[in-house]
């Protein structure tokens, strides 16, 4: 379960306010992200990056959410309605527990929640068995230091210990990259 001192639900203020830090579009590109794609976003939320992914892979593409909150769920439901985006599907529960599928996904995403979850080996052994073998799995999380935003750094993942623990469930790791002054991206492959 997402253990979250911070709600998933994000009002259109905070919405803008995250913008200034953290840009999705660029991210979801730069990871590959392209139309008729599969994404599944672990830890969704109310749609940071779904909603993103959504208008990126277009009515050929689909997005998978998975999350514990109901409400950031019917949210972001609710957004995807507004837009006519009509290539979202959200399963509400615990990431430990869910496979959407075997080997359907392009990307299988993590947007600032891998150190949240009560079982991170697991959520990525399953994200292991969701990726296709051509797909990666992404983990977008916090540096591990003290920032202005976010955790405190006892709470977050450093990239090495990201790294780690995907390569324990089977995961190539391919690229440890900067995501803009508070973020790191770990990107890796299912092994072969």
């Amino acid at each position: 379960m997402i253990h979250h001192k911070h709600s998933r639900r994000h009002s259109p203020e905070d919405e803008a306010a995250r913008r200034r830090w953290q840009h999705p579009e660029s991210i979801l590109e730069g990871i590959g992200l392209a139309p008729g794609g599969t994404f599944i976003d672990v830890g969704c939320g109310d749609g940071f990056f779904a909603l993103p992914a959504a208008r990126i892979v277009g009515p050929h593409g689909r997005v998978c959410g998975i999350d514990i909150d109901a409400e950031a769920l019917d949210l972001l439901r609710e957004k995807a309605r507004s837009e006519g985006l009509e290539n979202v599907a959200l399963r509400k529960g615990m990431a430990e527990e869910i496979v959407l599928c075997d080997g359907c996904a392009d990307v299988v995403f993590f947007g600032i929640d891998l150190h949240d979850f009560v079982d991170p080996a697991r959520v990525l052994l399953n994200a292991k068995r969701m990726t296709r073998n051509t797909g990666v799995v992404v983990d977008v999380d916090w540096k591990k230091e003290s920032l202005p935003l976010g955790p405190p750094p006892a709470r977050k993942f450093s990239p090495e210990h990201a790294a780690s623990l995907m390569t324990e469930a089977g995961l190539e790791v391919r690229a440890v990259t900067e995501a803009g002054p508070y973020h790191y991206i770990v990107t890796a492959v299912p092994g072969r």
